[in-house]
């Protein structure tokens, strides 16, 4: 009778394995990777795969040596650092097992200098799931037909810098950094160390041969506080924890809490949440409604913000018009600018009724408020007088509000 492997002592050999050649920046990252290159034995087991991204600011962090690892200990592993979204079709579909796509340099395909790669962002995104398939043309000149390619199977990639926030969802991602004086790597040699994780890599088949039923049956406990799209990517790496046992449920959990909360502080929001809510903080700050010439002003006189330098140029009433008009207003309405009544004219501007919704929706909990009245921590406009009307005076009128109308002096 063949002996039962012991996968908690397998993935503590894969877990060895990398600490010999790789610095990771914290023990949760360890955990991560042992369980991503088991999750990719098993990966027909599952309804979705997670992504793993190694990223870091500077070259020579250790990232491309990660996916060296993880190559030898993966199955079908491919190697890449540029392939077109066809050429990554054409593989999955003509590999005999779904294939392990490492994919280095990714910054030279998503980096601000690259050009139109939406394909191949888009052969990332659907892989993503079971049963992701692209439709492509197939044949010779006119001899064209369309065909279906299928795209779900394991990828890790590393890079410079950050990827497209649709890839970054759908990843585990590990910020790589320079390794200090005091830590030490063994040196990797392919013709010694490849064979050595070949070797575990024939154990990781073998043992997940034995849980496959298992994995595909589980439903695994998710950590408080972990739903929807973060859920979705450690779901198949705590299944595999699971079916290891010993003390990887544990571990896998501790790690999944920590990488998802890492991930979220490190998340920069887009340019469309970043601009309401420094309207809700920082510009509006209690006021019902403000001039566009005013919101300008004061978002431009922002020294950490990106305001003042848009693709080199400062952001003008058009540019404030379009990124608001990305979102809705309570009724549905995408939010424009209105008119508002002033002793000095009858500028257009924006409500912060109609901004409510988009607030309650996307942005961070509001900070603590502050002793300081939106009046003092505006800029002054020319005219010596109210910008703002009354809320009786107004075509547009808004609810009741203890907020007094702002009024800005010189």
């Amino acid at each position: 009778m063949t002996e039962p492997i012991d996968g908690a002592a397998l993935l503590d050999d894969v877990e060895r394995f990398h600490r010999r050649f790789n610095v990771f920046p914290t023990e949760a990252a360890y955990v991560a990777v042992a369980l991503w290159d088991a999750h990719a034995h098993l990966i027909d087991a599952f309804d979705g795969t997670a992504r793993i991204a190694f990223l870091s600011p500077e070259p020579g962090s250790g990232k491309s040596r990660a996916l060296e690892i993880s190559e030898t200990l993966t199955p079908n592993a491919a190697m890449l650092v540029n392939a077109s979204a066809n050429a990554l079709f054409r593989l999955v579909e003509a590999s005999e097992g779904l294939p392990t796509l490492l994919f280095d340099e990714i910054d030279t395909v998503f980096g601000p200098k690259a050009g139109d790669n939406e394909p191949l962002r888009g052969f990332l995104n659907s892989g993503y799931r079971r049963g992701a398939k692209s439709l492509r043309c197939v044949g010779d000149g006119a001899n064209q037909s369309a065909g279906w390619f299928p795209s779900f199977c394991a990828v890790a990639v590393a890079g410079l810098g950050s990827l497209p926030d649709t890839i970054l969802t759908r990843s585990v991602i590990i910020r790589m950094r320079k390794r200090a004086p005091n830590e030490k790597v063994e040196p990797y040699r392919r013709r010694v160390h490849e064979k050595q994780g070949h070797a575990l890599r024939d154990r990781l088949a073998e043992w997940a041969a034995t849980v496959h039923d298992q994995v595909a049956e589980a439903w695994p406990q998710m950590p408080e506080g972990v739903t929807d799209r973060p859920a979705d990517v450690w779901e198949p790496l705590l299944a595999v924890a699971d079916a290891a046992g010993g003390t990887w449920p544990e571990r896998a959990r501790a790690a999944c809490i920590e990488l998802v909360t890492a991930g979220q502080d490190n998340e920069e929001a887009s340019l469309g949440i970043r601009l309401l809510t420094d309207l809700r903080d920082r510009v509006f700050c209690g006021a019902d409604r403000m001039p566009t010439a005013v919101i300008l002003e004061c978002l431009l006189s922002m020294d950490d913000a990106p305001w003042a330098d848009m693709d080199d140029k400062p952001l003008n009433a058009r540019g404030l018009a379009r990124v608001l008009g990305q979102y809705v207003r309570p009724d549905n309405k995408p939010i424009k600018p209105r008119g508002i009544r002033t002793p000095s004219g009858f500028p257009k501007g924006y409500y912060a009724e109609d901004l409510a919704d988009a607030w309650e929706r996307y942005c961070p909990p509001p900070p603590e408020k502050s002793a300081t009245s939106a009046t003092s921590a505006t800029p002054q406009v020319s005219g010596g007088a109210s910008v703002a009307e009354s809320p009786s005076d107004s075509r547009h009128t808004p609810p009741e509000t203890d907020t007094p109308p702002l009024s800005l002096v010189r």
